[in-house]
């Protein structure tokens, strides 16, 4: 199953794609009408589809590169009431999502990047199907949005072409869902605007705007890179069944940060440079003043890590530690990430 609740579960979602039985996920099963190389392989810097009507064809299974945002999705000035909140629910290491209790991820469905979501398109309205969240009508009949919608988790959605970019804009959001893992909050106010374009047959661009004025000073855009997922199909989620992590969400910031010990500056720069991180991308490291400072890749920018020994340091963002390995006398060669679901070992590039 994909736990989907928090960052830390994020590996399980990869672990499924490798041992799910080929059988019953049709996993390796070509997808019908994919370039292929000599080899065989999806051919994903061939030309970009289109439609009869000559609009680019969006369809297919995609995954947005947003690991980083998924955990720091803005820096931007957040209201009083807005920063009181973000700040609780960061302290707990976000123990309160809302995903954790299996409900909808909203506005930011989608985004982590591991999780692939699927474009149906039509003339008059597309879909975007989630494994862990409700499905997205986005309409292209020329409705507009509603005045005064019931607020429900997913909004409401509708969209134009502005040549070959395709535009959709939401609204009418709840405000139970959160815009990151690490807690930041939004109202019912939230609009938000995609900008989708497809360069070409394997790989799409996204501009993702975010425009909440009773919650932020001002709107904020997101370019996130969106690949193709090719030869396999969604699977079914069900969020309940296996659940394993509510029981073992208890720890605070607050505390880790307490326990934290100082680093000589000679040791921290040992550990900067860039890492390959098997399925969560690559990450950068860097010294920031007297601490470790860790950037994912899909943006979300350098977020800190707290020392417990000389090697081993807790990064919040995703409630896991990192352990650097190799020669004590010279720069790491790699780490390890624990998280939930076990350890990644992690190369320097």
């Amino acid at each position: 199953m994909r736990l989907r609740s928090l960052v830390p579960t994020l590996v399980a979602i990869s672990v499924v794609f490798v041992h799910a039985s080929a059988d019953a996920q049709w996993i390796n099963h070509p997808t019908p009408g994919t370039p292929r190389t000599a080899d065989g392989k999806p051919d994903l810097t061939a030309a970009m589809p289109r439609t009869s009507d000559g609009k680019p064809d969006l369809s297919g299974i995609w995954a947005m590169n947003g690991l980083g945002y998924s955990t720091n999705i803005t820096s931007v000035e957040m209201l009083p009431w807005a920063q009181k909140i973000y700040e609780a629910r960061s302290a707990t290491y976000g123990h309160e999502d809302p995903v954790v209790n299996c409900l909808p991820e909203g506005p930011r469905a989608g985004l982590p990047g591991l999780e692939p979501f699927r474009i149906v398109q039509t003339p008059y309205v597309s879909f975007f199907l989630y494994e862990s969240s409700p499905m997205r009508q986005v309409f292209t009949d020329g409705r507009k949005l509603p005045v005064d919608p019931t607020p429900t988790w997913m909004g409401y959605s509708v969209a134009r072409w502005e040549g070959d970019t395709f535009v959709v804009e939401t609204s009418g959001y709840n405000d139970r869902t959160w815009l990151d893992f690490t807690g930041h909050p939004h109202s019912e106010a939230l609009r938000m605007t995609e900008r989708f374009r497809r360069t070409d047959f394997g790989h799409m661009k996204a501009a993702i705007t975010f425009d909440d004025p009773k919650a932020y000073a001002k709107p904020w855009t997101i370019d996130v890179d969106v690949s193709l997922v090719s030869d396999t199909e969604l699977l079914e989620y069900v969020c309940l069944e296996n659940e394993k992590d509510r029981d073992r969400l208890v720890g605070r910031v607050s505390e880790d940060r307490k326990s934290s010990i100082k680093v000589s500056r000679e040791i921290l720069q040992r550990y900067a440079g860039t890492y390959d991180v098997p399925m969560l991308g690559i990450w950068t490291i860097s010294v920031d003043g007297d601490a470790l400072a860790i950037e994912m890749s899909g943006g979300g920018g350098k977020q800190r890590a707290f020392a417990q020994s000389q090697t081993i340091f807790l990064f919040p963002p995703i409630g896991g530690s990192v352990r650097f390995e190799g020669d004590a006398k010279g720069p790491a060669t790699g780490f390890v990430l624990t998280i939930v679901e076990g350890d990644i070992p992690a190369t320097r590039k």
